[in-house]
């Protein structure tokens, strides 16, 4: 915000984009968007971002609930814990969803403080 607003001052002045780019160690065409903010809609406009949507979620809730779920339950046959791939691959294989990475599931279980591997972290049923 603060280099927006030295942007703004020294378009004021009269400064071209280009100086005012190696002044606020910006590129030109940010300056020049910033001035263009401006003009369009004004200080506010042109001194904050609108806020962004971000990525769309890529499991809802249903699904999370079933994969803890999955989580808190006895690792398949032959496989002493759970581990980060093996759920994403359980997840698929057991139709809880068409597909999922390994960092959706990372993030899923961090969220939910749960660590698999270790199994003190994980409530057995």
């Amino acid at each position: 915000m603060v280099l927006r607003a030295l942007v703004l001052r020294r378009l004021d002045e009269g400064r071209s984009a280009a100086a005012v780019a190696t002044e606020v160690r910006l590129t030109s065409k940010a300056v020049r968007e910033i001035g263009r903010r401006y003009e369009d809609g004004g200080l506010e406009q042109a001194l904050y971002e609108r806020p962004r949507p971000g990525a769309a979620a890529l499991l809802d809730n249903r699904q999370q609930q079933r994969i803890i779920a999955m989580v808190c339950s006895e690792p398949p046959e032959g496989r002493a814990r759970w581990t980060v791939r093996l759920v994403a691959e359980e997840a698929v294989r057991r139709g809880l969803v068409a597909q999922v990475g390994r960092e959706t599931i990372r993030l899923l279980l961090l969220h939910h403080d749960l660590k698999p591997w270790r199994e003190k972290n994980v409530v057995r049923g």
